[in-house]
C-alpha cells in the first residue's frame, strides 16, 4: 500500500532488514555507510520491539496486562510508569474519538456463565456496554494503579501496539546515533531525518483496490502514517459490496481508505480506524482540530479528501 522512495548517493546507503514481529511484517531501514554499525543498531531496534511485544502480550500468564485483566472487578493493579502512561494516552484517544477507539472489550472466558440452562443470555445490555467502555477504566496517578470496574472487562492494545513499538524502536535508534531512517510496521510507516540524497522521505499512496498504481506523493519526513482500508471489511448487502462499521454493524459512508499522519506512530495507528468509522466530514473535522495531524481519505468513487495541512503532489 505504501512504498518508500529513496535514492542512494554521497556514499550513503539504506541498510534494511525485514523480520516478523508482533504477528506482522516489520522492515527497519537506516541510512549509513558502515554495514556492521547498521547491523548492530537494527539488532537493538528489533530487541526493543520484542520487549514491547512481551510487555503488552495477553498470551503470557505473568504479563502485566493479564494481571490487570484477571483483577477486573476485584482490585487495582500497580503497574510501571510506561504501562500507566500508555493506558492513559489510550483513554485520552478514546475520549477524543467519543469511544470510537477503545482498548476495552468483554471477556469470553469459559469461567464466566453468560447463558442459562436454555441457552438464553443472562447478561443485560447495560452490563455488556459497561464491559466495553473506556470510562470504566480507573487510573490512580498517585499509586500508578489500574482498575477495571466490571469483572468481565478486559483491555488490549491490538489497535495501537505496533505504532507504540515503532516509536520505541525509533527512540532506541536515535539514541544510538541513527539520524535517518524508516520503520515499516505492517504497512504503517514512521520516518525521521532524510534520504541519502538529502531529500525528504515520501510515499506513493495508492487506491487500495489498485495498490500498484500510486495516485500521489506525500512528504512524510519526521512523521508517521497509518492506513485503514475498508476493502478488508466488506460484506454483501442486497448483492452490493458495502463497508461495515466493526463496532455496531452500520454501513460506513463512502470511505474506501483513510491514511492518518502524526509525529507519533502510536497516535496515527490508533486514529486511522476511528476516522474511517466517523465518516468523511466528521473525520476531517476532528483531524483539522488537532495540531501536527493530517489525513488523506479516499471514497468509493476514488475521490481524494485531505485535511487542511496536507499537500499532495501528483
Amino acid at each position: 500500500m505504501l512504498a518508500v522512495k529513496n535514492t542512494l548517493t554521497n556514499n550513503l546507503l539504506v541498510f534494511r532488514r525485514t523480520v516478523r514481529l508482533m504477528g506482522d511484517r516489520f522492515e527497519i531501514s537506516i541510512v549509513g555507510n558502515d554495514p556492521i554499525w547498521a547491523d548492530e543498531r537494527i539488532d537493538n531496534a528489533i530487541n526493543e520491539i520484542i520487549r514491547v511485544e512481551k510487555l503488552l502480550s495477553t498470551f503470557s500468564d505473568d504479563s502485566i496486562i493479564n494481571q490487570i485483566n484477571r483483577n477486573a472487578g476485584i482490585q487495582p493493579v500497580k503497574v510501571s510508569a510506561e504501562i500507566f502512561n500508555l493506558i492513559d494516552r489510550a483513554l485520552q484517544i478514546a475520549e477524543l474519538t467519543h469511544g470510537t477507539f477503545d482498548i476495552t472489550y468483554r471477556s469470553v472466558d469459559k469461567g464466566f456463565r453468560n447463558f442459562d440452562a436454555e441457552g438464553r443470555s443472562t447478561m443485560t445490555a447495560p452490563y455488556i456496554v459497561n464491559c466495553t467502555n473506556y470510562k470504566n477504566v480507573v487510573l490512580d496517578a498517585k499509586t500508578t494503579t489500574v482498575f477495571l470496574k466490571e469483572k468481565e472487562m478486559r483491555i488490549g492494545f491490538g489497535a495501537n501496539s505496533k505504532g507504540y513499538a515503532a516509536d520505541r524502536a525509533k527512540y532506541i535508534l536515535q539514541m544510538a546515533g541513527v539520524s535517518n531512517g524508516v520503520i515499516n510496521a505492517g504497512g504503517d510507516l514512521l520516518t525521521w531525518g532524510l534520504q541519502p540524497n538529502f531529500e525528504p522521505w515520501t510515499i506513493a499512496a495508492a487506491d487500495p483496490t489498485q495498490n500498484k498504481q500510486p495516485y500521489a506523493n506525500v512528504d512524510i519526513t519526521n512523521m508517521a502514517i497509518a492506513t485503514s482500508v475498508n476493502t478488508e471489511k466488506y460484506a454483501t448487502i442486497n448483492k452490493k459490496s458495502t463497508a461495515i462499521k466493526p463496532n455496531n454493524g452500520f454501513v460506513v459512508s463512502k470511505i474506501k481508505s483513510v491514511s492518518v499522519l502524526s509525529p507519533s506512530a502510536e497516535f496515527a495507528d490508533a486514529m486511522a480506524s476511528p476516522v474511517m468509522n466517523m465518516g468523511i466530514n466528521n473525520g476531517l473535522y476532528l483531524i483539522n482540530q488537532l495540531n501536527q495531524m493530517g489525513c488523506v481519505i479516499i471514497d468509493d468513487h476514488n475521490r481524494v479528501y485531505t485535511s487542511k495541512d496536507i499537500h499532495i503532489a501528483n
